[in-house]
């Protein structure tokens, strides 16, 4: 590992960095700063979050800066009002020692008139998102002409929220620009195609593999009958007595149902999704950084760009039909260089897909038991313990009141009071599973009854069992529905999938198969539901367009 002080940058930025408590640079970092101090070479850096790319870039645009123009030199574009002025943040940091160097955020949400105020004032560095930039650029209120370095930083999340043309569009405003820094988690194939439209004979950098997960997190699934997700996802927060942590869900409807649970039975939790306005957005994200809320549970779109230190766990409440989306989520906790958990509840007939996403992301996934709750009492009662030995008195004036406490305990064995703070800390606890159900012993029942030859056995009828749900093949119990949103509206399979759940207000267990195309999809879902998914979705409008749903006879595909 190299030093900071062996990448080429100069005096104040090495400072600024000293200053930080930086001294070794972490591999992104290594081997994207001495590329980009050239100014001149396009650069495409594949690294997860939480790696360090935002210095990888940020000190390097600092160096190449000229602080005498006061006009807009360097464009950092990301895909969320949280990434944006986190990035800002963080590039302020390093600029201690460069103050001629100025810096505007500019993103949805705020007040535009207020950043354009900013824009005029004289600035080098804007660190924008892609809505609010080019709003700027259609009021004329920001000139691009001389822009020489542009950043696109989480491209993939960006071309997966639906901002191709919007990336198309700034890149098209940037004619006079050196070079182009393109920073993903992935590498799907739209990021390929941005790379050959827009850079020329760009370096690539790869930390890890491509698709891969960070290697500090560990993988953990846990396996549940359907009904039992809820129960299973309280036994795995109650066993993990210090977890800060994100509940990922397909919905924004699971997560303010479940965030209302879990809140009336006293935790310490909120929902991020669609629904909230950004007043109230910032106000969740305040209390979790602040770790005034233990948990957030949220969809992916309403969490995408959150950067928070510290996260121990994630939690997929279900999994992600796409892997890229599993490494997003995953992705959210183990930073940094410390370690971290990604817990993955599934349903028997997932299992074959932890599989698949195991040998994707080229990390082992480590099936575990659901804790009974005695073990979940036991580890309770053990962080308790620890917590109140290592409780500070050194600033209390309790000497004073000893005597008294003295007194009022001298007929109480010390065992006595161990066992009345336990009841007093772990009342509820010990009544709720005193008599708790083993959660695993349903599905050790299903296993053993079918159980077939390990290896290719099970996973030919966890796939038999997938597909005959999934798709609906030869099953009458679906309607076929035709819409008039395809991949060309920016939609994955993913995204897709949450926007008509989100709209309609159902279950992902209603759907089979959804077979997407460029201008249209056709989305199997089971009859019952069909009638509520059309009247939810059929007249509303996607990005100005009028959205048609119909059933799928009356449509020749």
């Amino acid at each position: 590992m190299s030093l900071f002080s062996e990448l080429g940058l100069n005096e104040k930025l090495l400072k600024g960095v000293e200053d930080l408590g930086f001294t070794e640079p972490t591999s992104i970092q290594e081997k994207a700063i001495p590329v980009l101090l050239s100014g001149t070479k396009d650069l495409i850096g594949l690294a997860q979050t939480g790696t360090g790319k935002t210095a990888a870039f940020g000190l390097p645009l600092l160096q190449l800066i000229d602080a005498q123009q006061k006009h807009p030199q360097a464009l950092i574009v990301c895909p969320t009002r949280e990434l944006c002025l986190q990035i800002e943040k963080e590039v302020e940091s390093f600029k201690k020692y460069l103050p001629a160097i100025h810096i505007v955020a500019v993103y949805g949400g705020s007040s535009i008139s207020m950043q354009i105020r900013d824009i005029r004032r004289g600035i080098q560095i804007v660190v924008a998102t892609p809505g609010r930039l080019i709003d700027l650029i259609e009021r004329k209120a920001i000139n691009l002409q001389q822009i020489k370095y542009v950043v696109l930083d989480e491209a993939d999340e960006m071309l997966n929220m639906g901002f191709k043309e919007d990336i198309e569009f700034i890149l098209q405003n940037t004619p006079e620009r050196d070079s182009t820094w393109l920073f993903s988690a992935t590498m799907p194939p739209e990021i390929r195609n941005v790379s050959k439209r827009y850079m020329q004979d760009p370096v690539e950098l790869t930390v890890g593999k491509k698709n891969t997960a960070n290697k500090n997190i560990d993988h953990q699934y846990f396996v549940t009958p359907a009904h039992s997700r809820y129960e299973t996802l309280k036994r795995l927060i109650d066993f993990n007595p210090g977890m800060y942590g994100i509940i990922f869900t397909r919905t924004k409807a699971d997560a303010q149902d479940i965030a209302e649970k879990l809140t009336r039975e006293g935790y310490d939790i909120d929902a991020l999704h669609g629904d909230l306005t950004q007043a109230q957005r910032n106000k969740v994200m305040d209390e979790f950084r602040e770790k005034s809320l233990q948990l957030l549970i949220a969809t992916d779109v309403a969490a995408r760009g959150i950067d928070v230190s510290g996260i121990t766990h994630v939690i997929n409440y279900e999994l992600p039909d796409d892997v890229e989306v599993y490494t997003h989520r995953s992705g959210r906790t183990g930073r940094a260089g410390k370690t971290g958990v990604c817990m993955s509840i599934v349903h028997a007939r997932e299992v074959g897909r932890i599989r698949q996403i195991e040998r994707m992301v080229q990390a082992p996934f480590h099936k575990l038991e659901i804790p009974s709750g005695k073990d979940v009492c036991r580890k309770q009662f053990y962080f308790f313990m620890d917590k109140l030995l290592q409780t500070d008195i050194s600033h209390g004036d309790y000497e004073t009141y000893m005597p008294m406490l003295a007194e009022k305990f001298a007929d109480v064995t010390k065992e006595e009071v161990l066992k009345r703070v336990a009841a007093l800390e772990f009342d509820r606890f010990l009544r709720y599973y005193e008599n708790a159900e083993d959660l695993n012993a349903r599905e050790r029942g299903r296993e053993d009854r079918g159980r077939q030859p390990e290896g290719r056995g099970e996973r030919q009828g966890d796939k038999r069992r997938e597909g005959k749900r999934e798709f609906g093949k030869g099953n009458g119990n679906y309607e076929r529905l035709f819409v008039n949103l395809g991949t060309k509206d920016g939609f994955y399979k993913a995204s897709f999938l949450q926007f008509i759940l989100d709209m309609s207000d159902l279950n992902k267990d209603v759907l089979g198969r959804i077979d997407m195309k460029e201008m249209n999809s056709w989305i199997e879902i089971d009859k019952g539901a069909a009638g509520q998914m059309i009247k939810a979705i059929d007249g509303k409008k996607y990005k100005g367009r009028r959205i048609r749903m119909n059933e799928a006879d009356s449509v020749r595909r």
